[in-house]
């Protein structure tokens, strides 16, 4: 069943921010992660709790690929990147 990993993202710096997002496609497909949304046009239709501002939705195979990526040593580096130039909110979902 696949997972899903959402990401909502305030960038703080766009042009270092664009050097995370090269490096971290590459090692998202490696775990066989596919993206399903990647900024771009957003409405928020309801908001009592949360106000995104930058959505990411990536679809990985199951829960054990998801956290393989998300958790894997040579994804560690790269979300410095995006730890040091963005603030972010971070879930990991089972699909159905």
């Amino acid at each position: 069943m696949s997972a899903y990993i959402i990401v909502d993202t305030k960038i703080e710096n766009p042009d270092a921010y664009e050097t995370y997002k090269a490096q971290a496609r590459p090692l998202v497909e490696k775990h066989g992660g596919i993206y399903r949304a990647r900024g771009g046009d957003m409405e928020v239709v309801e908001s009592d709790l949360w106000s995104p501002t930058r959505i990411v939705v990536l679809e990985f195979p199951d829960m054990d690929a998801a956290r393989a990526f998300i958790h894997s040593e040579e994804y560690a580096p790269v979300a410095a990147i995006r730890h040091a130039n963005a603030k972010c909110t971070s879930v990991i979902i089972d699909g159905m």
